[in-house]
């Protein structure tokens, strides 16, 4: 950290309002972009898919309960894996709790993993979690929307990640958000999917820890996330 300099209230409002006009910019420009984010086209989703859920088997479609948008979270665990990824669940952290307000705004919420659906459950309570969180375990859904890079892969897919836009995934499991949409006829729209760094908007915990003056202090090489622990373990 840098070491700040040390001012009287009245330069340091100077310096809060300069850069209140560039907070107001990055405003205006983010509005901008979520504007442009509802007015991208849509994909008919055509595949049917099949989820473990806590009350038996349930297509896509039945995941949006009585709801017209559907937000899927791609949660790192895979079907070998011991527990859930540990940047996953800082991310579920910050939407734990929230499926009564997506409600509120038309919006069913899931979290989607590729390990067994009983073996969600359990590391769901052990976290202390409510959230809707499914099995994908063997439907494919997974590669459809380029999370999943195990060994069952289909070889003529791209090992790329983010659209292409990152190197090669290098583990078999990797983190996502995907949007879909349903119409009156019941017909299911895949609208959006992020990865990567994009995912850094949906987490609380980086809103508030990048107003500190430390921010994140994460190491400029090597993993920056490797200070994040599940929270019974810190």
């Amino acid at each position: 950290m840098t070491k700040p300099a040390i001012v009287d209230r009245e330069d340091w409002l100077r310096a809060r309002l300069d850069l209140l006009e560039r907070e107001k910019e990055h405003t205006h420009l983010k509005d901008e972009i979520s504007a442009a984010r509802r007015a991208l086209p849509w994909v008919r989703l055509t595949k049917s898919y099949i989820f473990q859920t806590e009350t038996g088997p349930q297509g896509l479609s039945d995941l949006f309960g009585p709801y017209s948008q559907l937000i899927t979270y791609h949660f790192m665990f895979g079907p070998n894996w011991e527990e859930g990824c540990k940047s996953c669940s800082f991310w579920a952290d910050s939407y734990e709790g929230l499926s009564s307000h997506f409600a509120a705004r038309d919006i069913a919420f899931t979290a989607v993993s590729s390990a067994p659906l009983d073996r969600l459950l359990e590391f769901r309570r052990r976290m202390g979690w409510t959230f809707n969180w499914v099995s994908s375990h063997q439907n494919g859904f997974n590669h459809d929307f380029d999370v999943g890079f195990d060994e069952t892969r289909p070889k003529d897919r791209s090992r790329a990640y983010n659209f292409g836009m990152m190197p090669d995934a290098f583990m078999d499991e990797m983190h996502g958000t995907s949007v879909f949409a349903k119409d009156e006829n019941d017909d299911v729209f895949h609208t959006y999917s992020m990865y990567g760094r994009g995912l850094d908007a949906t987490n609380a915990a980086y809103a508030y820890i990048d107003l500190t003056p430390k921010g994140r202090n994460e190491p400029p090489e090597g993993n920056p996330m490797e200070w994040v622990r599940h929270h019974d373990r810190y």
